[in-house]
């Protein structure tokens, strides 16, 4: 358990896009004693209180009981978006492999799991307003990711029956972006060779405007700090949604980026997009369109509430950060996040 010197938290997914972010800002806490990240590929990067372990979920041949030992909470991170053309693959990782995490929370005696669930967990839902934790979690079936995100909501129903002296914490947040995520989201979303300049908005002739196209978005370091308030608050438990205003359309886009709106069918749309998956030119699939289309926008007063939280930038400054982020290749010294620049 916890030394005189701070809390022991281990990280699962440390050197992704939240996971830097999580540990940074633990790191920078006094309460923090000790932080281990866990992450296939050891970084360079080396922040203070900060021990690595290389450990691939997906294997048994990890030992978690182990590198959970001692620690004062668990905070699970890792994630695979990819291959979307091989779901078996994404559900091994994400949900045996969160599962292998939860099942060794209990056999080490951990006393509190803070979990990456996400707005795509949540049932179709409005645009027009926001819901709350207590809208239904079954995702959109059609979409791996939001399955598996649901599926990991009723492993942890199961697990809460069965460890009520475990506290857990389930995170809800809207799209993550920052400045040092845009080459890694590129590559996972927009493909490898989507060319960076793109971004600029001189080369836009136009911007889609699709139906329903309307989300939320928050800065990385914004969720981490809930992350850290979840992890430091003892009463801290179940679900909490995660998102900045406004919500991100595509009027608020073509205001940030001075262009044209072009109205465009969802079906137009969604053809566009299935034939580049269909070709294996873009790795994000049309399901998880049909997906985004149908999220719902959330209400983060629990958060601020009961957590303290409040976010320290606007969406449309998460947005312009990251378009930036695009333009320049960014980056962060670690393998998921390592910046490219293309085109």
């Amino acid at each position: 358990m916890s030394s005189g010197t701070g809390m022991r938290v281990v990280v699962t997914g440390a050197t992704g896009n939240v996971g830097t972010s999580v540990v940074r800002v633990l790191s920078e806490d006094p309460e923090i004693g000790s932080i281990r990240g866990l992450a296939r590929r050891i970084p360079e990067w080396s922040p203070p209180k900060t021990e690595w372990s290389a450990v691939d979920l997906t294997s048994g041949r990890f030992d978690l009981v182990e590198e959970f030992a001692g620690a004062d909470a668990v905070i699970h991170l890792a994630w695979a978006f990819q291959p979307t053309h091989d779901p078996a693959t994404t559900w091994r990782t994400n949900v045996l492999g969160g599962i292998r995490v939860f099942d060794a929370v209990a056999e080490a005696r951990v006393p509190a799991l803070v979990h990456a669930s996400s707005v795509g967990a949540y049932s179709p839902g409005p645009k027009d307003h926001a819901v709350t934790e207590s809208w239904p979690t079954h995702g959109w079936p059609d979409a791996a990711y939001c399955r598996e995100k649901a599926y990991l909501e009723r492993a942890l129903d199961t697990f809460e029956r069965d460890h009520p002296g475990t506290r857990v914490v389930r995170m809800r947040p809207a799209f993550l972006f920052k400045r040092e995520s845009a080459s890694e989201q590129r590559r996972i979303f927009g493909g490898r060779f989507l060319p960076g300049p793109l971004a600029r908005p001189d080369l836009l002739p136009f911007l889609p405007d699709v139906p329903g196209l309307r989300v939320q978005a928050l800065h990385t370091d914004d969720a981490a700090d809930a992350y850290r308030l979840a992890v430091l608050s003892p009463g801290a438990r179940d679900a909490y949604n995660l998102a900045a205003d406004p919500p991100v359309d595509a009027e608020l886009l073509g205001e940030m980026l001075g262009t044209r709106r072009v109205r465009l069918p969802r079906t137009a749309a969604r053809s566009a997009i299935a034939a580049a998956w269909g070709l294996h030119l873009l790795p994000a699939s049309p399901h998880l369109f049909d997906a985004v289309l149908r999220l719902p926008l959330m209400d983060s007063t629990r958060a601020r509430t009961e957590l303290g939280w409040r976010p320290t930038r606007t969406a449309t400054e998460v947005v312009e950060e990251f378009l930036q982020g695009v333009r320049e290749g960014a980056g962060a010294p670690t393998e998921p996040m390592r910046g490219r620049k293309v085109g």
